[in-house]
């Protein structure tokens, strides 16, 4: 039997990345002793508040057909916080409530993009963008944000990789993995060569929230006609599973989007919904709180893995990850990653599934608890030193 050549678009060029992840994970649920730092999952659990909203509306029935963007006063809700963030004039319509952002990112690529168009991302870039944007028809162009730069924004290379088929410019900010935030600068630059080749500009800001003040540069008050932003709770608020995300954009584009959720998810539940209204309207505490925790596991792991002369870490801006020069070890991130976890049953992930330019890094979360962080440092410096 036949299938459609779609299957091959949306097989993704980083998916052997995650086999040893699935491998730790398997080995943790027959009882192994493994510590997972390869998924950006929070510990902690998602606010009590929003719990008990979604139980008191799953009690009360909410569990039918709701609007295919999302219900008027969440949409409401997640523009007013969109504008207390970004500046842009934003309102409901404005605004498709999505199954994640991850579902927002496939949402937009297959409205704005398609056969025999270029769609620009800017790596390091996560390893579901390949396929999320190819799955269009169109072609993925990479550019470069070199390691020896700090994994900045190869601005030059932006500009001489737009064609006469380019559609779009994909990146996220704050970054994952590397932790870098797009400039005031860089994103200037970037909205500059925006509007004089009418490019549209998906920026991916689920990490904002983690930011040190939980605000980043963007372009979507300044350029708000061909800016789409996304966004969603699962790291800020620790809501993952929840899968309660969105994207501002033009109303023209949110109808569009709206017309391919009529055909693919049909609405998203009520409940869900009302747990996430709940959750907007705590997202300051819920911000600070994951950042909180954040910068103090960061700074953790970053002085238990201090003095080890075969790696080096970077430490990131915001976000939940740390990047991790292995060349010292004589390895390339792939090869650590795989002999880390055979030898010490830690599971991080390929710096390579990011990009070229973190072929030679592994990704490490540091969302967890500090015993398992602290005995993760131990095991990667033991690992590490044998390798001198």
């Amino acid at each position: 039997m036949r299938y459609s050549d779609l299957v091959e678009r949306v097989a993704g060029e980083g998916a052997d990345a995650w086999n040893t992840h699935y491998a730790a994970t398997a080995a943790r649920e027959r009882g192994e002793d493994v510590v997972i730092l390869s998924i950006g999952d929070p510990d902690i659990d998602t606010p009590r508040a929003v719990i008990d909203r979604a139980i008191e509306r799953l009690e009360a029935g909410d569990t039918h057909y709701t609007p295919i963007p999302g219900r008027e006063r969440l949409r409401e809700a997640i523009a007013r916080r969109h504008r207390e963030r970004t500046g842009q004039n934003a309102e409901a319509a404005n605004v498709m409530f999505c199954s994640g952002a991850q579902n927002a990112l496939f949402s937009a690529s297959m409205c704005l993009a398609g056969p025999g168009d270029e769609v620009i991302a800017l790596e390091p870039l996560y390893p579901t963008y390949p396929a999320t944007l190819q799955v269009t028809g169109a072609r993925m162009v990479r550019v470069r944000a070199p390691a020896e730069s700090g994994f900045r924004v190869d601005l030059a290379g932006l500009e001489s990789a737009i064609s006469a088929r380019t559609r779009a410019i994909f990146f996220a900010t704050p970054n994952n993995p590397s932790g870098v935030i797009v400039n005031d600068e860089e994103m200037t630059v970037i909205g500059e060569l925006a509007r004089r080749h009418s490019l549209w500009v998906v920026t991916d800001e689920v990490y904002a929230g983690l930011a040190p003040t939980g605000r980043v540069p963007g372009l979507a008050a300044r350029l708000p006609e061909q800016t789409v932003t996304v966004a969603s709770l699962s790291k800020t608020h620790a809501m993952p599973g929840w899968r309660a995300g969105w994207m501002v954009a033009p109303k023209e584009l949110i109808e569009h989007v709206e017309e391919l959720g009529l055909a693919m998810l049909y609405g998203l539940p009520g409940f869900i919904q009302e747990a996430a209204l709940t959750a907007i309207g705590i997202a300051e505490q819920a911000e600070e709180r994951t950042r909180d925790i954040c910068a103090r596991r960061r700074d953790f792991v970053l002085a238990a893995l201090a003095g080890v002369p075969q790696i080096r870490c970077m430490a990131p801006a915001a976000g939940m990850f740390l990047l991790i020069d292995v060349r010292g070890c004589g390895l390339s991130g792939h090869e650590f990653m795989t002999e880390l976890y055979r030898e010490e049953r830690v599971s991080i992930l390929d710096g390579g599934a990011f990009g070229r330019d973190t072929a030679d890094f592994v990704r490490l979360c540091f969302a967890t608890d500090e015993a398992s962080l602290r005995e993760a440092c131990v095991r990667i410096r033991r690992f590490a030193q044998r390798r001198h």
